[in-house]
């Protein structure tokens, strides 16, 4: 192999590594529709979890019994078989109840550590679990800063489970089950920018009734479910660690040097050992060679 000929083969490698990173890029640019998302005033919800009952009851699940389960005697999380849940807190301004169910991050964690494209974030901003294209790996569970996404472990077929925002409602023109089921107004469905709107306005106008702070706005880059609290959010159960970098981007060095690896490295070592063959065979140096070498060395 001759210099041009190694000189042509990094050529197509780097190609190739550039061709990812243009593709990527091109993501980057599409701007997709004006993210949808959920506003949630705390200071508003009675713990009446209708929202729960709601849930369940559009998605086919156990269907919780608020009257008689006691559920709110206890700190809970979602599961397989409950995508949302109100929990209870004692803090400085007394009772204070907090609905939870998965935040639709503005760059998901788990869609950026699915292999197969099944946890996807669509163009309006759900997150979305596609069983057809799941492989069973459970990365999007891990990488979750919010520990959102639950496995049927009990199930001969298991799926990933997790609050989709009603994205089937949301096709057909309706607001999620939970958000039409509230009877205090504590959940107010809209775009992002119309729900920082309304959440500023409430700050503003009532200074001393909130916390000067919309959980969401900045978390791990932002999210779709946006929180309004009287209490620091530390008190009510929320991660107060995530900084505001989206988490795909402590990933995405490594992801781009991925083609470099899998494609350049491996021509540079071809090419590499082609230009040390000196007979031009493509074989290597001649073993006979080597040999006659070595034993004039060691007769010195």
């Amino acid at each position: 192999m001759d210099r041009r000929n190694f000189l042509k083969t990094a050529g197509v490698a780097c190609a190739t590594a550039a061709g990812a990173r243009s593709a990527a890029a091109d993501t980057q640019e599409h701007k997709p529709e004006e993210f949808i998302g959920v506003l949630v005033d705390t200071t508003r919800c009675i713990g009446c979890r209708s929202c729960e009952v709601a849930c369940a009851m559009a998605h086919n699940m156990p269907v919780p019994d608020p009257k008689t389960d006691g559920a709110l005697e206890a700190v809970r999380t979602t599961s397989e078989t409950a995508w949302t849940v109100v929990n209870r807190f004692d803090t400085d301004a007394g009772e204070v109840f907090v609905k939870k169910q998965c935040m639709h991050c503005w760059q998901p964690a788990c869609a950026a550590a699915c292999l197969t494209n099944a946890m996807k974030k669509t163009e309006t901003g759900p997150v979305i679990w596609q069983s057809d294209k799941c492989m069973g790996c459970r990365y999007c569970m891990i990488s979750c800063p919010f520990d959102i996404p639950k496995c049927e472990y009990d199930h001969w077929n298991p799926r990933i489970q997790k609050c989709n925002l009603c994205w089937e409602r949301l096709q057909e023109g309706q607001r999620p089950a939970c958000v039409t089921s509230c009877p205090t107004d504590a959940l107010t469905f809209g775009t992002k920018r119309e729900l920082m709107e309304i959440a500023r306005k409430r700050i503003y106008t009532n200074p001393d009734k909130y916390v000067h702070k919309i959980y969401g706005e900045f978390e791990a880059g932002g999210t779709g479910w946006l929180y309004l609290s009287a209490v620091p959010f530390e008190q009510i159960g929320f991660r107060t660690d995530l900084g505001t970098t989206p988490y795909p981007e402590y990933t995405r060095d490594f992801l781009y040097a991925v083609p470099v690896v899998f494609f350049g490295l491996p021509a540079l070592l071809y090419g590499l050992s082609q230009l040390t063959d000196r007979d031009g065979s493509g074989t290597g140096p001649d073993p006979k060679v080597v040999a006659e070498t070595t034993d004039h060395q060691a007769a010195h």
